[in-house]
């Protein structure tokens, strides 16, 4: 009987499971010391640059052993008992959709592939996936994300029709919009009245609830004219205005906080600054508006009367290019975040003002 493979498995065991409580981790952006120097505009237009790319997040590539890489020890003992070459999937984004980042400075990012919710935590050096949407019940297409009241998280699930409820550590709460949401997909909340704005794309209106998940009111009926929707897809709520992909109608309408819309600028068209799949819209503290542009693989940058200050992308892997791009948001600190679709990454750019 071969007696040194199992004793192997009992050291590497022991050494492995030493080395998770005494290797820290923390988490940093890719790509972003070598990329300092790319900004926006480019530095050969001799304006003031007003974007700064500062990295990206893919997965479990994020995170850094704070002791550096495993130890020669640990090494061995993997080789030995065949932990090594063994095919494992690394923890990685698939397709992210949108975001959000909440107060403790989390990034959580929807993935429609992987049908989970990714949590890249700065703070305490880790990386969690939540897959779970309730007892016994995996998310299915889950898009939208935003904050909910006391440290809740909301998500819509556009395949299971209803916004899901968790708590601050992916615990499944409950959900709402069951027989009342067809597909829903954006979702933003007005902290200040306890109002949830949920996007529903096959219905062709934003749907109102309270923080209690009763329907309160349904915003827009399918059109063309203001107030009117065709496929509308993501949201962002700021300064008391609700900002809506108004999809299909290649346009982004602007709502105040009693359904009235007061803004809708885009057209169809190939000059950049069209708009033909708007999908991510959301805003920074300056009042900039930003609206991806999937079909051109663009991040446009608009001011509050829906002109055109400033275009980023074009279709590519390097910074500041994207391929089939879908949501975007903006933290507290003004970093701007793009969920890359086809890349399988979340872009970030650091806004320096000024705009």
């Amino acid at each position: 009987m071969n007696m040194l493979r199992p004793l192997s498995i009992l050291l590497a065991a022991s050494l492995l499971g030493g080395c998770a409580n005494t290797d820290p981790k923390r988490l940093q952006l890719e790509g972003g010391e070598s990329e300092q120097a790319t900004v926006w505009p480019a530095p050969q237009t001799q304006e003031v640059p007003r974007y700064r790319y500062l990295g990206q997040l893919v997965g479990e590539q994020n995170l850094r052993s704070v002791n550096g890489d495993k130890s020669t020890a640990r090494k061995f003992f993997a080789w030995l008992v065949g932990l090594t070459g063994q095919g494992d999937q690394p923890v990685v984004l698939q397709r992210p959709q949108t975001g959000v980042v909440d107060p403790s400075g989390r990034v959580l990012v929807t993935d429609v592939s992987r049908n989970a919710v990714f949590v890249f935590d700065e703070a305490r050096g880790r990386l969690d996936v939540w897959d779970e949407a309730g007892p016994g019940r995996h998310f299915a297409a889950p898009i939208g994300i935003a904050l909910g009241r006391d440290g809740e998280v909301l998500v819509a699930d556009a395949e299971l029709a209803r916004v899901f409820r968790l708590d601050r550590e992916g615990k499944p709460l409950g959900s709402f919009g069951d027989g009342v949401l067809e597909r829903p997909t954006g979702v933003a909340r007005d902290a200040a009245r306890g109002r949830i704005f949920v996007a529903d794309t096959q219905a062709h209106d934003i749907k109102v609830f309270d923080d209690d998940g009763r329907l309160v009111a349904r915003w827009g009926r399918r059109g063309e004219g203001p107030g009117e929707l065709n496929f509308p897809t993501h949201l962002a709520f700021a300064d008391g205005a609700l900002i809506v992909c108004d999809s299909m109608n290649a346009r982004v309408q602007v709502f105040d906080g009693e359904g009235q819309p007061t803004l809708r600028f885009g057209e169809r068209g190939l000059y950049v600054g069209n708009l033909v799949r708007p999908k991510g819209v959301a805003a920074d503290d300056e009042g900039n508006l930003y609206v991806v542009e999937s079909m051109h693989d663009m991040l446009l940058v608009f001011d509050r009367q829906g002109r055109l200050l400033i275009p980023i992308g074009g279709t590519g892997k390097d910074a500041g290019r994207f391929y089939l791009p879908a949501g975007v948001w903006v933290d507290g600190r003004n970093r701007v975040f793009v969920a890359d679709m086809f890349n399988g990454r979340v872009a970030v750019f650091q806004f320096l003002g000024g705009l």
